[in-house]
């Protein structure tokens, strides 16, 4: 056996090259920690499967493939940059390359191939497959639904679908899993494809995200020695994917990372940094606008010209960069089931809608638009207008879901239809933003093309990538927000390319909390969206509350600024000049969470952004009357942030300990700064 170690700037990986067995990736560390005492891991590196090859033993795993137990070492090729290793299955004449290219992380994938005439129907093939000297560990995961995203837990892997099975002595190793999958074109609508796995016995830590803003699934289980953690895009078992691979014909998984570390905190901070390694940032990215967005517990959808002009005013007097108009600025009454020719309503803008843009662009803000891209309504006339092959189809008949049809991306005519309308919208208003919305998932996918459903989605989602990377190519000035009612489809297959992620649609300020406090364990605290909507009339300590959820991350702002007393409107500039301090240094912090990641009923909740100077810690309290909360910090000077008065609040240090007191008699928070 011979191993192969390459390294990145900050982990080491390793390799078992064997002569008699497929490739193994034993270890993935960071170069700092030792390695880890046992036997190696058995776990093969690839994973895949075929009609006609199966698993043995026979189980819903999807390791221990026919395939992947005879794929055999053939070369690798390795540079500081990018390592390349080669196996082939003799056989059947598939060739497997593993990919790992160094960026903070590593990020991996899988590209396959065959030679000769034959051909193989691909069931399933995994990015990357990692051996774990251990699964006596917690799983940190999330679940995620509308108005209740980013909710963390942490399990121990044995407590539930990894039971230990006494071995002696008939040696039998366990054939279950623990599998988290997502189905569908919103890639978070019910889970993250993010874990971090905590070793309880030894300061180890892996974290993962798969990049793909379609169907995946990650598994974890036993094998002979140790476990494996497995990672993928859409499989046959889960998605109904399938691809048949010819000599002209090769598949390439989807992207995944991996990170390493010792520690909870530590792997969600490896995980910040290589984010913003894969991300794809533009000169306009630099730009980190205060966004107001007319919609949340606003006007609802409901844009017409009385309306916004006094909005508009107002967010300029606060010092807002950009102004989007949400939904509804092209429908005459209800909009859900007519969108799609994104023409501007001549009854909500009795002069046009250039009168509103007009004003935005007097007071030196940009305009900006909500779009829902990837729709067209039944009641649209481009229904009639776009054939059927512009559509999701299965069967020969258009996918429809709550009263839409489904644009399929590959489809030239539907990217032509997208061109003309945002080029249009650009050139006619001088739009610089688009909030792009997805409110409609597509099912398991289309078979239009004569692909398996699975497969036809995922080209699908590749397309939607291809549009957006041609799309900011031709407006290299456009910023866009990606929203999928609320954070649906938060990804880094989107969000590598996009600039701002709606963290949510949540409406209360009170259930928001927890949402921002865990928004930089899935998405850059750069690009989380959090609304900021204060409302009038409120008491100081709510509408104090609704400020601070935006103020450690992108402040989006909302709410009726226009009808807002001088004192409300002084609070939110505040908000604003306390945001815009965070904002210098926002992209090169990482997050902690003092009190643990916040559950959805915790009293109190806490988020730090750590720097090398400075700690920016945002405290709420989400119960009323007077209560005490300790957190283990280094004595530190701290600095009320937002708001400016400690009214309420008191700090203590005792060594190394702080000590925050509340005595407010409803719910509040605070951001402070410790240097």
């Amino acid at each position: 056996m011979t191993l192969l170690h390459w390294s990145t700037t900050d982990l080491t990986l390793t390799f078992a090259l064997d002569d008699g067995g497929p490739v193994r990736l034993t270890a993935v560390r960071e170069k700092s920690q030792p390695s880890a005492a046992g036997p190696e891991p058995s776990q093969p590196l690839v994973e895949v499967s075929a009609i006609g090859y199966g698993r043995s033993p026979s189980s819903n795993r999807h390791v221990e493939t026919a395939l992947g137990q005879q794929l055999r070492y053939v070369s690798h090729e390795e540079s500081e940059s990018l390592l390349r290793i080669v196996q082939e299955e003799p056989r059947s004449g598939l060739r497997v390359v593993s990919v790992f290219e160094a960026r903070a992380g590593v990020r991996a994938w899988s590209e396959a191939s065959i030679s000769g005439t034959g051909t193989l129907q691909l069931t399933f093939l995994s990015s990357l497959v990692v051996g774990l000297a251990s699964i006596d560990a917690d799983l940190y995961s999330a679940e995620n639904t509308w108005m209740a995203e980013n909710r963390w837990s942490a399990h121990p892997l044995r407590s539930g679908a990894l039971a230990q099975i006494v071995r002696d002595p008939h040696h039998h190793v366990a054939r279950s899993r623990h599998a988290v999958t997502n189905t569908g074109s919103w890639s978070t609508g019910e889970r993250s494809p993010i874990g971090v796995l905590v070793e309880r016995s030894t300061p180890y830590a892996i974290g993962w995200q798969i990049e793909h803003n379609g169907p995946w699934h990650y598994e974890l289980g036993e094998s002979l020695r140790g476990g494996y953690l497995l990672l993928s895009g859409p499989t046959d078992q889960e998605h109904q994917w399938s691809f048949e691979l010819s000599a002209g014909k090769p598949f390439t998984t989807v992207p995944v990372s991996l990170v390493a570390g010792t520690d909870r905190d530590s792997v969600f901070a490896a995980l910040t940094r290589q984010r913003r390694a894969i991300r794809q940032r533009r000169p306009i990215d630099d730009r980190m606008p205060v966004v107001f967005n007319d919609y949340m517990n606003t006007l609802l959808g409901d844009p017409t010209t009385e309306k916004l002009l006094p909005l508009i005013d107002a967010a300029a007097t606060v010092g807002a960069d950009y102004f989007c108009i949400d939904a509804g600025w092209y429908a005459e009454g209800d909009w859900w089931n007519t969108v799609g020719a994104w023409q501007p309503s001549t009854t909500r803008f009795p002069n046009g809608l250039a009168e509103v843009i007009d004003r935005i662009h007097s007071h030196g803000m940009v305009p900006g638009l909500w779009l829902e891209p990837e729709v067209i309504g039944v009641r649209s006339p481009m229904a009639a207008e776009l054939p059927d092959d512009a559509f999701l189809t299965r069967r020969g008949l258009r996918v429809e879901e709550s009263g839409r049809y489904l644009l399929d991306l590959r489809n030239q005519a539907a990217r032509a239809h997208l061109d003309e309308t945002v080029d249009r919208l650009v050139r006619d208003f001088g739009v610089g933003f688009f909030k792009f919305d997805n409110n409609t998932m597509t099912g398991p996918g289309t078979d239009n093309g004569g692909t398996s459903v699975g497969h036809g989605l995922l080209e699908h989602q590749r397309a939607l990538l291809d549009w957006l990377d041609d799309l900011q190519t031709r407006h290299p000035e456009l910023l866009i927000e990606n929203c999928a009612s609320g954070a649906m489809r938060m990804d880094y297959a989107m969000m590598s390319r996009l600039h701002l992620q709606s963290t949510s649609d949540q409406e209360h300020p009170l259930l928001y909390a927890t949402i921002a406090a865990a928004a930089p364990a899935a998405v850059l605290p750069e690009q989380a969206g959090h609304w900021a909507y204060p409302i009038s009339g409120s008491t100081r300590e709510e509408f104090t509350f609704a400020l601070v959820n935006g103020v450690l991350g992108r402040l989006y702002l909302s709410g009726h600024l226009n009808r807002m007393t001088p004192p409300e409107l002084d609070l939110v500039r505040s908000a604003l000049s306390a945001h815009r301090a965070v904002l210098d240094d926002l992209d090169s912090l990482v997050p902690s969470w003092p009190l643990g990641l916040p559950t959805w009923t915790d009293e109190w909740v806490a988020l730090c952004l750590n720097g090398p100077g400075a700690c920016y810690l945002t405290v709420w309290h989400r119960a009323p009357g007077p209560s005490t909360i300790t957190f283990a910090f280094p004595r530190s000077k701290i600095e009320p942030h937002f708001p400016t008065d400690l009214d309420g609040w008191t700090y203590t240090w005792t060594g190394d300990s702080l000590t925050i007191s509340v005595d407010t008699p409803e719910p509040s928070a605070r951001v402070l700064r410790l240097t």
